[in-house]
Order: structure tokens, then sequence, then C-alpha cells
């Protein structure tokens, strides 16, 4: 398989929690990069054309859009 990431990810195994208009639900972060991260959710959900990735353990938040998304994961880039 051809890597098409600029910027290759790490794998890791992270708490986050997706949050917008005042919202959020949590998620798990399965991989991450200085330009984007693959996260797993709970079920199949909409998510709107921008939104926050809140990492609590690295105590950061990357203002995300969604890339690609595939059931339960779902690709983001950083902005």
């Amino acid at each position: 398989m051809t890597e098409r990431r600029s910027v290759p990810r790490q794998r890791v195994y992270k708490r986050g929690t997706v949050a917008f208009n005042s919202a959020g639900f949590e998620c798990t972060v399965r991989n991450l990069s200085a330009s984007g991260a693959r996260i797993d959710l709970e079920g199949p959900v909409g998510l709107p054309e921008h939104f926050m990735l809140v990492i609590e353990s690295d105590k950061v938040m990357h203002r995300c859009r969604p890339v690609w998304s595939s059931a339960q994961r779902v690709g983001v880039a950083f902005e």
C-alpha cells in the first residue's frame, strides 16, 4: 500500500473528545502526527465540517476537519 500522507503517523492509544457546538463525545485516538490523526468512534456519527479534538493526556486541543471515514473510523486533518 502506498503511503499518501505528507507526515508519517505514530501509533497511539489515547482517549480523546470530539467537541463542537458546546457538545462532545468520547473517541479513541489510534494514530497521530503533526498534521492529523485517526480516531475511532463508538458508532457511526455525523461530524460537522470542523470540530475540536481534545487529547487531555497531552493537554492539547486541535481544530480538525474530517478527511475520510469508514464505519467507526475517521481520518482528520489538523488546521
